[in-house]
């Protein structure tokens, strides 16, 4: 669906990526810290077997009896599960284990199973369960909840919910999409994305072809049914199975288009739906690309604006503008297409190079560490601060292994929406348009949106406008120099949605919530405990 993956980065406790290309170290070596590496370095524990607890049978089948009369009978079952709980690596969490038909329009095809883990509320007056997505698409939920949702969150907010999430099908413990491996995402996410011949040209389709086929290859059971619709409809099983009567719900960046899904198919379902980061709904593949590539450029502008005032900007010093910083960023990208430079025991390239800077545009408080990285590759030779930051981004670990982000991101996107581009001469021909929204990045963010062209099953899903009628409210947050969900379309979601309510963040990076506006932070927690949206109109800086 978007260009590059779209994952929430958490800041309150110390995270659309969009490179569907499969698509998302010196002084700046191993300095892959602060909040970009916390939202990358998601940590996943194994469960364990250890004591079980059982959902509430009399819970289950209050909420079975609860279902709309259209709900098939075939899919009773699902909805009056039990889950078992069972002890977790990681002190405090549960794990369970959720099965949904993996075919909606066929229930008694076979099942999925989906990995679900919970911290139960720690007070005694609870409101239910509270469900996170940190987005992607591709992204765990149960390491967000892990790492950062269950033990960052405020604490009138864990003691009042469950803390609860589940991986979306064919992402991370849910039966996942495999593809490519090690080596061959290695050599995959460093393929010139700014062809300059017939050559690079082939070369860079061969990729995308490889990847596709390579999918549809190893994870042909699931590819038809990884859809963002698929994995709304398992949040409503999982509710039920809960025995929550209504879905309580915070989605980051991706997470909002999935929230968003599920009011459209269960507005009556809707408890207090919290959708931060808006993806907008109705927008096309190819609109997708380009407004987040404009995204991008609203914020390296303001990175640049930002650099130049400091002593250590290795693109620039004061007097500098942004379009000049553009300028000399696209010149060492150039100089590192011919002669790539050093990074430990690998090359840092163009492409590689330009992943590492775009990850460090999703949050303001990562600049200083782009910086670094930048003054090291230019001044010193050495890439591996920006590799660094690309391999965060990819998540990819020392040895070499990469988690299935990139694979599932593109199986979703290529599914939700029919491609952005069908060949070459399309992104040829789109390519000035690209540059216009981005002198920077618009080249290679216009070639990186041709990676569905070759996808191996048709997509299911098509723009569309979610209403959401008789849904309760729903608290749409934008964030103005958001560069992977532009703040235009924050607006466009809470204007679709009957009960949308926007709340506006003036300011930087990539999502608001637990990013350090007590603005935000209050207005967002108020609505949680109590159920009070904000006032119209409420903006905060």
């Amino acid at each position: 669906m978007h260009t590059w993956p779209s994952l929430r980065l958490p800041r309150r406790a110390g995270r659309t990526r969009t490179s569907t290309r499969a698509g998302t170290r010196s002084r700046a070596t191993a300095r892959v810290t602060g909040a970009l590496v916390a939202a990358t370095a998601l940590l996943v524990s194994a469960c364990s077997a250890g004591g079980t607890t059982t959902t509430s049978a009399g819970a289950a089948e209050a909420a079975l009896a609860a279902l709309p009369r259209a709900t098939p009978a075939a899919l009773a079952p699902y909805y009056g599960q039990h889950l078992s709980w069972r002890a977790c690596g990681v002190p405090g969490f549960r794990c369970a284990t959720m099965k949904a038909p993996l075919d909606y329009a066929d229930p008694g095809a076979g099942d999925i199973k989906l990995a679900v883990a919970r911290k139960s509320a720690t007070g005694k007056d609870k409101l239910g369960s509270l469900l996170v997505n940190p987005g992607g698409p591709g992204g765990s939920a149960i390491g967000y909840l892990e790492q950062y949702a269950g033990v960052g969150y405020p604490a009138e907010v864990r003691a009042l919910y469950d803390m609860v999430a589940v991986d979306p099908r064919g992402v991370a413990r849910s039966e996942p999409v495999e593809c490519l491996d090690g080596p061959q995402m290695d050599t995959f996410t460093r393929t010139d994305v700014t062809p300059d011949d017939q050559r690079e040209k082939n070369a860079l389709v061969g990729q995308y072809r490889k990847f596709a086929e390579s999918c549809g290859a190893h994870s042909a059971r699931l590819l038809r049914h990884v859809s963002t619709v698929d994995a709304a409809r398992d949040m409503d099983i999982l509710r039920a199975a809960l025995g929550d009567p209504k879905l309580n719900y915070v989605g980051a960046s991706y997470g909002t288009f999935l929230g968003a899904t599920y009011a459209g198919l269960f507005p009556d379902r809707v408890g207090r739906l919290v959708l931060d980061g808006a993806i907008d709904p109705s927008l096309g593949s190819r609109r997708v690309n380009l407004d987040q590539t404009a995204g991008f450029e609203t914020a390296f502008q303001a990175f640049a604006r930002d650099c130049v005032q400091r002593s250590d900007c290795p693109l620039g010093g004061k007097g500098t503008t942004p379009a000049q910083v553009g300028d000399h960023l696209k010149a060492f990208f150039r100089k590192l297409d011919a002669h790539p430079v050093p990074a430990g025991d690998r090359e840092l390239g163009e492409s590689l190079a330009t992943t590492g800077v775009i990850a460090a545009m999703y949050d303001q408080a990562a600049w200083e560490q782009l910086r670094e990285a930048l003054t090291s590759a230019m001044r010193e030779n050495d890439g591996a601060g920006l590799l660094a930051l690309s391999d965060s981004y990819y998540e990819r670990d020392a040895k070499g292994r990469y988690s299935n982000l990139m694979m599932a991101n593109a199986a979703v996107n290529c599914l939700d929406l029919p491609p952005a581009f069908t060949g070459p001469e399309q992104v040829e021909k789109a390519l000035p348009t690209f540059e216009k929204a981005s002198p920077v990045f618009g080249a290679g963010l216009a070639w990186a949106s041709l990676n569905c062209a070759y996808w191996p099953v048709k997509a299911t899903g098509e723009p569309h406008r979610i209403e959401a009628k008789g849904a309760a409210p729903i608290v749409v947050v934008g964030t103005t120099r958001d560069p992977a969900t532009p703040y235009r379309w924050a607006r466009s979601l809470a204007g679709q949605l009957s009960s949308g309510r926007l709340l506006t963040y003036v300011g930087d990076g990539h999502t608001a919530y637990g990013r350090g506006s007590s603005c935000i932070d209050s207005a967002i927690d108020a609505y949680l405990l109590n159920g009070t949206p904000p006032p119209p109109g409420k903006r905060c800086s």
